[in-house]
């Protein structure tokens, strides 16, 4: 049974989100157990005053851990691994891996999510009669060009960073998966990406949070 913390976790996000996404696997990787209340898109809650009193942002995922909030995934993952992985294997401390995992939570924000979100929301979340097929293709090739920086770097290396699975192998995973399932695009040949992705998707939180049919 999933250990509580005290005071207990609240989350809020609906489970559809790559971002909520992240913090639900890493809670599994944990193994905490936790409220999630559903707030965003069709559940709604996250334009409300008391959520935005939270998350002035008025996005998903919100923590709730006691009297503290926190928003923003990257950092609600982080702070999840440094107050209940006392062994460290998500966020290790050695500098130069630590370094690595920051480098990549980074480029998540800076580089990745912005070119996935308009082929994801393209393909899964348009109606067919909608989309702009044009748009899609140059979208899928940005993205194939991302995708393919990361098969080079795990060329010879079982994980991201280090000789374990953490934080940058989670938070990216979560993005993959969306590369691997949308349909209608060509997606080119990596065979380092696709054996990393295979290994990560057998991991009961991915499982459980991640693999579920995209919505």
């Amino acid at each position: 049974m999933p250990r509580t913390p005290s005071p207990p976790l609240q989350l809020w996000g609906r489970a559809n989100s790559v971002n909520v996404q992240k913090v639900l696997w890493c809670c599994h990787e944990l193994d905490l157990s936790f409220e999630r209340i559903d707030a965003g898109m069709q559940f709604g809650r996250n334009g409300d005053p008391d959520y935005l009193a939270m998350n002035p942002n008025g996005r998903v995922p919100t923590l709730c851990h006691g009297d503290f909030t926190l928003w923003e995934s990257n950092a609600i993952i982080r702070y999840l691994a440094l107050s209940f992985d006392d062994a460290h294997q998500l966020y290790p401390t050695e500098p130069k891996t630590r370094a690595g995992i920051e480098r990549w939570l980074d480029w998540i924000l800076t580089t990745l999510q912005p070119a996935e979100r308009p082929l994801f929301w393209g393909l899964v979340r348009t109606p067919p009669h909608a989309r702009d097929m044009a748009e899609l293709r140059e979208a899928a090739e940005e993205n194939a060009k991302l995708w393919t920086m990361i098969e080079k770097h795990l060329d010879g290396r079982v994980y991201l960073e280090g000789d374990a699975f953490s934080l940058a192998d989670l938070a990216i995973g979560c993005y993959a998966r969306r590369w691997f399932g949308v349909e209608g695009i060509e997606r080119p040949a990596l065979p380092h990406l696709q054996r990393w992705y295979e290994s990560i998707a057998e991991r009961p939180g991915f499982v459980t949070w991640v693999s579920p049919p995209l919505t």
